[in-house]
Parts: C-alpha cells; structure tokens; sequence
C-alpha cells in the first residue's frame, strides 16, 4: 500500500489540515518546505510542529492525542517543594533564550535530539520575532535548566526543556506554569506524552479537542508584561505557593 505525504513548497506556508495525519507513524503531515518564521508560526497556529532526524527532510506532524499541562492546576510534588525550600533556585525569563535552546541540545546525544543546528537557528529567529520564550533556572550566578517554547495567543507550545542539576526543569515548568497562569495563559502544548511528562502530571487530548481549543486560545493574547525579560520567581515566592 501506497502511502501520499504531501510535499511544500518553498515560500508557500500552506499546510494539509492536521486531520489527514497518518496514524502510522502518529501524526506525520507532510514534507519539505522551510523553516521561516512566517511557515513556522503558521504551523503552530494550526496545531503543527517540525521534527525530522538526520538525513531526512523536514517533517511536519500533528499528532493524536496530544500531551498538555493545564497551568491553573499543575502541582509539583511534596518532594519538589522541599527540594526547591532547601536549593533556592532562582527563575528568570528571556534572560539568555539563545542559550537556553543551545543547552536543550548540547546537554543531550547526538541520537537523543533532533535540534540540530538549522532547528536551533530557526528558534532563535522566532525568538528575535517575539514568539520564542526561555525560562530560565539559576543556582547563584550559574544556568542550571530551563525551558524554552512558542507562544500562541494564551497557548504556550513547549519544544524542549534541560537540566544540568538535580530538578532544575521541573522548577522551570512549575515556575512558568504559575507566572504564566497570572498572565492570562491557559494551556500549555508538550506535543506526545511520555513517561516524565506523565510523572509531572500532563494529560491527553484527542487532536479535534485540542485543536478546537487551540482555535479560542490563539484569538486571545496574554498580558503583554509575560514575555518581557525579568526575574519571576524567587525561593521567597515559592515558599508562598
């Protein structure tokens, strides 16, 4: 059996609704094209991000379900409190995103990312943009973890997270999910679940669900102080939360 992917064509950002994704392999799109700004934010607006290894060509996917973190009621465990009350971690935003995005791949194997060095260019463009976000985790002076995404009306599409001590990301996300909530923003994207995304408490929607939210979320913005560069979260903050 034959199977149709479409191709795109360079300097049309036009996509295929994201309900002709395959099953097999979950949610592959479509092919080729580009990574401008313009296709990017285009492909985020409709529920669709790039991933693609190396030696292949760019590859488009919406998958089903999707992975997603509520901000209003993420609760990190008891141990990530006492672990956070003891370390004192300190939580910025848009403090260093290019370095961020460098860590989210130079922390990992060459097998275990697909942020190569043409992904990494794209992201800090969209960064420069406006639309791609850092958070940032500090232990004194030094960057321990963070995160960096997409910002999408009040949709926040985490692309990548990494840590370089013990918890650093999941203070990252427990952080950002309270800054984020108080800004207006109402759901946070992990694309596909797994195992440590289960462990931090995301849950699943089905892609007409998320995409039928995704339509609402993106209309509406979030308070415009959000993305500005600032410190966010302090070990004072977190003892009161």
């Amino acid at each position: 059996m034959t199977i149709y992917i479409p191709e795109l064509a360079a300097g049309e950002y036009f996509f295929p609704s994201p309900e002709q994704a395959l099953d097999n392999p979950n949610g592959l799109l479509a092919y080729g094209g580009d990574l401008h700004v313009s296709r990017l934010i285009k492909a985020y607006q409709e529920g669709i991000f790039p991933w693609y290894g190396p030696g292949e060509p760019i590859l488009w996917w919406s998958p089903s379900p999707r992975a997603i973190f509520n901000p209003f009621t993420f609760k990190p465990a008891k141990s990530l409190r006492k672990f956070q009350k003891k370390v004192a971690y300190q939580i910025s935003i848009n403090q260093c995103t290019h370095q961020v995005i460098d860590l989210c791949s130079t922390t990992r194997t060459p097998e275990q990312t697909w942020l190569n060095e043409e992904m990494r260019a794209a992201y800090k463009n969209l960064a420069q943009a406006g639309y791609c976000h850092s958070v940032e985790v500090w232990d004194e002076d030094t960057l321990v973890g963070g995160l960096y995404g997409i910002a999408i009306g009040q949709l926040f599409c985490g692309e990548s997270m990494f840590s370089l001590k013990t918890n650093a990301s999941k203070i990252a996300l427990w952080a950002f999910c309270r800054h984020f909530s108080q800004a207006g923003g109402k759901l946070i994207d992990c694309q596909v679940m797994n195992s440590h995304l289960a462990s931090l408490g995301a849950y699943e929607l089905e892609r007409e669900d998320f995409l039928t939210r995704l339509q609402t979320l993106k209309q509406h913005q979030v308070n415009a102080r959000c993305y500005q560069s600032q410190w966010i979260s302090t070990s004072e903050d977190f003892n009161h939360q």
